[in-house]
């Protein structure tokens, strides 16, 4: 492993191949760990306590959405080795340098959405337990901390994740045992009520968890060497998030039937946790910084790519990493203290909203990657701040991704909309389902015979 400084000197530049290091194991540990954190035990909560679904149908939906979700994600994990490129640069290859401008204004409100989210619950849950630590405090803390490593880069996002891992999983056993040693109500297994929409409000919203890494996933393999192959890479991705969101999310679901609808699920542990629950939430916080690093770190590439497309001669390094990394902790923690009151009504507006930005732009990608490229992209082109051979707007993806949102609209059931067909169906949200059955296809006939074109521009 060749690792030359201790903070990492590139950012959204092409990785070259003497500085490609780790193994397929590290996709594995940065998703396992990065995932067992609170913020996932609240989201599968949501399946008993939203959407009102006994346990076993929660187990059901919360898996079987994980099932299909993190295979998107894995596909584009697999293209980091093989490009060594930021996801959301290689997202030029579709849309174009300027085109994937679009694709960063909606990744970048994520991220800072997700940070938000990570800061007001760890400093929450903290909280809880050490009154003497303000929420406010916490998120600043937490913050701190999340920059800290951010900055560093790459390796040490890596180390974080290991760490989590073993961290996480020692937090999430203790919290399994406080829960059954406090004793699980009578009605455990009768509580809750089945129905269709309900339950694909679940599956989507376990789907969903694992698509919002999608425009980031392949930032943390593309350092990977390129030998490292992307079948490992696929599955060592697949089953680290898979298994770092379902326990934690079925957890999330007992929970949230123990404690009843409306109740505060971080206070609510606590109480059933006793003594013991400082120790077990400290140790989730460790999945907590380590996934607010890998936001931050995600969200300063794709605002460094923003400023790269729109300034010429701009080779960010370390130093522009760290002060974008500054600069989006500050807003994010601004949101975050002012946006605690309302964080769980907030964070499922929020999650729907990702699903309907993002599905579009997941069917483009992969369609042109494994079925139109077939991963041949010409890497140059896509590091210029022109777009060399792929131009600054490719207008088939654009306008396929502002397609595929609007064929969602009248799928779309969540609180601040819900379309026709999705009242037909009872409030069942399967808006992503039927944009990925749409665009895929119609993004796929829209590009046959682009490879060649490009092809005839590199030999121009």
């Amino acid at each position: 492993m060749k690792i030359t400084t201790l903070i990492e000197l590139s950012t959204i530049q092409a990785i070259p191949a003497d500085s490609r290091h780790g193994t397929f194991s590290y996709l594995f540990t940065i998703w396992f760990g990065c995932n067992m954190s609170l913020l996932t035990v609240i989201t599968g909560a949501l399946a008993t306590t939203t959407f009102g679904l006994g346990f076993v149908s929660s187990c059901c939906g919360i898996v079987l959405g994980l099932l299909v979700g993190t295979v998107f994600m894995a596909l584009h994990s697999a293209q980091g080795p093989q490009l060594g490129l930021a996801q959301i640069v290689q997202s030029r290859g579709q849309f174009g340098a300027v085109g994937a401008l679009l694709v960063c204004a909606t990744v970048i409100l994520m991220y800072v959405g997700f940070i938000a989210s990570n800061l007001v619950l760890g400093a929450q849950s903290i909280h809880s337990e050490i009154s003497l630590i303000g929420i406010d405090t916490g998120i600043v803390v937490l913050g701190i901390a999340g920059v800290a490593i951010a900055v560093f880069g790459y390796d040490l996002i890596h180390a974080s994740g290991r760490a989590a891992t073993v961290a996480t999983g020692l937090g999430l056993l203790g919290m399994a045992v406080l829960l059954l040693a406090g004793g699980l109500p009578k009605t455990f297994l009768s509580a809750g009520v089945f129905t269709w929409p309900n339950f694909v409000g679940t599956f989507s919203l376990a789907a969903l968890w694992a698509l919002s890494y999608a425009p980031y996933v392949s930032d943390y393999s593309r350092y990977m060497p390129k030998d490292t192959g992307a079948v490992p890479a696929f599955w060592a991705t697949y089953l680290g998030n898979l298994f770092g969101s379902a326990l934690p999310m079925v957890l999330g679901a007992a929970l949230g039937i123990s404690l009843g609808a409306g109740s505060d699920l971080v206070a609510g542990f606590t109480r059933l946790a006793g003594h013991a629950a400082l120790p077990v939430i400290l140790l989730f916080s460790i999945g907590l910084i380590c996934g607010t690093a890998m936001n931050l770190y995600s969200c300063v590439l794709a605002i460094l790519t923003v400023i790269q497309t729109c300034t010429r001669r701009f080779s960010p390094g370390p130093v522009s990493r760290a002060c974008v990394c500054v600069l989006i902790f500050l807003v994010a923690s601004t949101a975050a203290i002012r946006g605690q009151q309302s964080f769980l009504s907030s964070y499922m507006d929020f999650l729907y909203i990702l699903l309907y930005l993002l599905v579009p732009w997941t069917a483009i990608n992969l369609i042109d990657y494994y079925l139109v490229q077939h991963g041949a992209y010409d890497i140059a082109s896509l590091t210029r701040q022109d777009g060399g051979i792929y131009g600054r707007i490719q207008w088939r993806a654009v306008l396929c991704y502002v397609a595929g949102f609007v064929i969602e609209i009248p799928f779309m059931s969540q609180s601040l909309y819900t379309g026709p067909v999705a009242k037909l169906l009872n409030g069942a949200d399967i808006s992503w389902v039927v944009c990925l059955g749409v665009i895929g296809p119609v993004y796929y006939f829209a590009s046959v015979g682009r490879p060649a074109r490009l092809l005839r521009r590199v030999q121009s």
